[in-house]
């Protein structure tokens, strides 16, 4: 009955409790026994609480309790009809009061169970979809328990410590990355652990990586997790150390030009103090006074070193100006807030690439913004602006602060002045890296002190030596 009576549609359910209390009545009017047919209606009535609201069925339960006392084979008398019709009235609401709960609690628990399956499938979907992200992540990810034993891994964490597939479950983990067992266990009395680091890992064969760990620590109901994302970067570190020692070299060139070229100076003075005193002709015959002389001639064939030619060895390239000025923001945002300076960039929509190198490009608009910082330390007022255009066949980038300004302009870019930072080399190295890609770094005097970087635009058809060789 109650399955029949939630596959039928509302009012189809109705018109067939309809036509049964249309039965039940019929029959108790036609058979003629002294039987109260009444409790049939309890039947139909279960069907009306399946199709019916409260009052209604309260109303239906009337109309049944109605019909039993109409046709009943006896005669009605209020001392034993009121309760009678009571006892009937609550009997039959009661059942469909009964049949309308069940038919409520049945629909409520197919739509709980609807959800729980959809929540099920979309849950199974989502544990496929992350099953495959980490088995397809080209990173290294395992999962330990709180004793270093791996529990799940990848097959990038199989390929990463050299491990056939499905042969890492199970083991230690102290052999390979013996510091991710010291990271203590997530517990009631530890909080949980959510940070990277850098440590050095060994494979399976005996080599050695370095290695950037992702990790953190949970909590299960079997225990302490420790879950970790690993990548090799071993090959970052030596492009690394191969650049900065690349550009270690390009500096020491180009310390050694400048030192060289103030030593041809000075041997060019003492050139010429030594050509006065050879025409004293005593002087002219000791020994100690022609070994000087070529003492000195000596001191300056080893100063003959150009500059142009420690600074033009460079592997020079397309280098993206958006790119790169996108990196330098990164890299002097974080400082130069820290020091109150804001930053105004004026780019515009279209710029042209030009000839250069990458990382020598960063270091001299790195050096002229360190140096504008420095240079606003003690002023109320600090702006920086830095701005780009291409102007005639140049590209111009240029770098304005509102420091002190430079008071000799004119001795700006030569080595060891006193006075200056450090050695007094970054302006006289940052000229010398932009003239080795066909560049220049000047000073434009104005109200503010500025900069300008002018590079030459990138073209198809130049060629190697076009760019990296300085004007003469």
């Amino acid at each position: 009955m109650l399955s029949f009576s939630l596959r039928g549609s509302r009012t189809r359910l109705f018109i067939c409790a309809s036509a049964m209390i249309s039965i039940v009545a019929l029959i108790d009017w036609r058979v003629d026994l002294n039987v109260n047919f009444g409790f049939l209606y309890l039947f139909p009535m279960l069907i009306v609480g399946y199709c019916l609201e409260r009052w209604q069925i309260a109303l239906v339960a009337g109309l049944c309790t109605l019909l039993a006392e109409s046709f009943a084979p006896f005669v009605w008398r209020a001392a034993d009809g009121i309760p009678r019709d009571i006892f009937m009235v609550a009997a039959f609401f009661g059942t469909g009061l009964f049949a309308f709960e069940s038919a409520k609690n049945r629909r409520l628990t197919s739509l709980h169970v609807q959800e729980i399956e959809q929540e099920v499938e979309l849950r199974r979907e989502a544990e496929q979809q992350l099953k495959v992200l980490i088995e397809s992540s080209p990173a290294a990810i395992v999962t330990l328990n709180s004793s270093g034993e791996i529990l799940m891994a990848n097959l990038a964490a199989h390929r990463l410590l050299e491990f056939e597939p499905e042969t890492l479950i199970g083991e230690s983990i102290i052999p390979f990355l013996p510091i991710l067992a010291t990271v203590p266990a997530a517990d009631e009395s530890t909080p949980s652990f959510r940070t990277a680091m850098q440590c050095r890992g060994r494979r399976r064969d005996g080599n050695v990586f370095l290695a950037d760990i992702w990790f953190s620590t949970y909590r299960t109901k079997s225990g302490a997790r420790l879950a970790a994302m690993m990548i090799d970067s071993s090959e970052d570190l030596r492009d690394r150390e191969e650049s900065s020692l690349q550009q270690l070299l390009a500096g020491s060139r180009l310390a050694v030009g400048a030192v060289s070229h103030e030593i041809r100076n000075v041997c060019g003075a003492i050139s010429v103090v030594y050509a006065n005193l050879s025409r004293n002709d005593r002087l002219a015959r000791n020994e100690d006074f022609l070994a000087l002389g070529t003492l000195v001639e000596g001191l300056k064939r080893i100063a003959t070193l150009e500059l142009r030619q420690t600074a033009g060895n460079q592997e020079l390239s397309r280098v993206d100006l958006y790119q790169l000025l996108e990196e330098l923001r990164i890299v002097t945002e974080s400082p130069l807030r820290e020091s109150g300076v804001s930053v105004q960039w004026n780019l515009p929509d279209h710029l042209p690439s030009v000839w250069a190198d990458h990382h020598n490009l960063l270091q001299v608009l790195l050096n002229l913004v360190k140096n504008s910082q420095r240079a606003m330390r003690h002023k109320e007022i600090k702006e920086l602006r830095i701005s780009a255009s291409f102007e005639g066949e140049r590209v111009v980038l240029r770098v304005c602060d509102t420091g002190s300004g430079v008071v000799n302009p004119e001795r700006l870019f030569q080595p060891f002045q006193p006075g200056a930072e450090a050695a007094g080399l970054g302006l006289y190295l940052s000229r010398a890296l932009a003239r080795a890609f066909k560049g220049d770094l000047r000073y434009e005097p104005g109200p503010v002190c500025c900069f300008a970087l002018d590079l030459a635009p990138f073209a198809e058809e130049a060629t190697d030596s076009q760019v990296t060789h300085a004007d003469g």
